[in-house]
């Protein structure tokens, strides 16, 4: 790596550290903030459910942002969206709000992250090509994977340990606070290099442009299309996993009110997925294609997301927890870059942003329903049915691997990968 990409790399590796150490203040006691907030289960994943529903409305719309403006002022637009709507959170939970305003403000919160999305994965790929980076996409996405392990970490037990030192709403505040910071820092050091803003279409036309882009060169792909299509069950799932084990581990612990508890589950995740960033280019050499490698660690996270909700052993359930991180953490950057090295450059970031928007298409409907089953038989069973949803995705990357793409074996980065054999079926 040349002086000039590993410049590209540090700032997006801050950009990572900074993001994630803000969000994570909150990951280890969002489901108890709701809850505290008076929301049942059902309304506190409905919440989670509208901010996902937030973000597939605003995907193509801010895509053409990151693709008419620029990949730089996508971001900083989620930066401000983000903190507004991280601070009238807060203000919610102080009021105790109704749930029609959690739903509102959930929609916000999605609209802020939408701004991310695919832009920033963009702006770094972009960015590593105009620097001269010839190098396989997995070694960076693995150290971003790494960094927001250990942000993860260290925001999820300072957002426990302060919570119960304080009370629920003080990580909302440090959240919104860091954001502030990190929208200085990008303002300063990004760039947009590698990438020339389209502004010759009004913001309708781009839109329309957009959506059709992103079907030319996304599910008109077969597969890049099995890949998209896999999305809403391992994202919807795994989002859902994630705040439900907050107040399960609690049951488990046999202390409902340890929110330390809550915090240090999440900073143990977060060292799980630091392993599994660390070792996912090295197990991603022992297979051959890239689909071999997302395939087994998804089957392993289902088998695990199982085991969790069946298990009564609080310890257990840690054990399994640090597992389920794990394989979780060695499929994504090999997945990142598949994907990557299937789209050409002008279109990165509408793809990425599509493949988002049906991530969180499942998040949409999964998440409410999920929470439903926990209010009905416990937290427990919910886990076990959402990983029951989850292999239903397992079907989508078998087809994308009998595609036989080159990017499922190639690991060297392209700048404009040329799309193949566009069919519409």
């Amino acid at each position: 790596m040349n002086p000039a990409a590993r410049r590209v790399q540090r700032i997006y590796l801050i950009l990572l550290l900074g993001n994630t150490l803000a969000a994570s203040f909150i990951w280890g006691i969002n489901t108890l903030f709701l809850l505290d907030a008076g929301l049942s289960n059902f309304e506190a994943f409905a919440a989670n459910g509208f901010f996902t529903a937030g973000m597939v409305l605003f995907e193509i719309p801010t895509g053409v942002v990151a693709d008419t403006v620029g990949r730089k002022a996508s971001y900083l637009l989620g930066t401000i969206t983000l903190s507004v709507a991280t601070a009238l959170y807060w203000l919610l939970w102080l009021w105790h709000a109704a749930f029609g305003w959690w739903a509102l403000v959930s929609v916000l919160l999605g609209l802020g992250f939408t701004f991310f999305t695919g832009a920033v994965d963009a702006w770094l790929v972009d960015a590593l090509t105009f620097s001269g980076y010839t190098d396989g996409l997995e070694a960076v996405f693995a150290r971003g994977l790494v960094v927001t392990g250990v942000a993860m970490f260290a925001g999820s037990v300072l957002g426990g340990v302060i919570a119960q030192a304080t009370n629920l709403g003080v990580p909302f505040l440090l959240r919104a606070g860091m954001l502030i910071v990190m929208l200085v820092f990008a303002a300063v050091v990004m760039k947009d290099l590698g990438f020339t803003p389209d502004r010759s279409q009004g913001p309708v036309k781009a839109t329309r442009t957009v959506l059709a882009e992103s079907i030319e060169h996304g599910l008109r792909r077969r597969s890049v299309r099995w890949v998209i299509l896999s999305a809403p069950f391992a994202s919807g799932v795994g989002v859902y996993a994630f705040y439900a084990l907050q107040p399960y581990l609690l049951v488990l612990s046999g202390d409902p009110s340890a929110y330390s508890i809550a915090g240090l589950a999440a900073a143990v995740l977060s060292l799980a997925q630091v392993a599994g960033g660390v070792l996912a280019p090295r197990i991603r050499g022992v297979f051959r294609r890239r689909t071999t490698t997302v395939i087994a660690a998804s089957v392993a996270s289902i088998v695990v997301l199982i085991a969790l909700g069946l298990t009564s052993l609080f310890w257990l359930a840690i054990v399994l927890l640090v597992l389920w991180g794990f394989v979780f953490a060695v499929a994504g950057p090999v997945r990142q870059a598949y994907l990557n090295d299937m789209i050409p450059s002008k279109q990165r970031a509408t793809v990425l942003s599509f493949d988002s928007l049906f991530g969180s298409l499942g998040g949409v409907f999964i998440q409410p329903t999920l929470g439903r089953a926990a209010d009905l038989w416990g937290s427990g069973t919910s886990l076990v049915i959402g990983g029951l949803i989850e292999l239903i995705g397992i079907p989508f990357l078998f087809a994308s691997r009998r595609q036989r793409d080159p990017a499922d074996t190639i690991s060297t980065l392209r700048a404009d990968a040329a799309p193949q054999e566009p069919e519409a079926h």
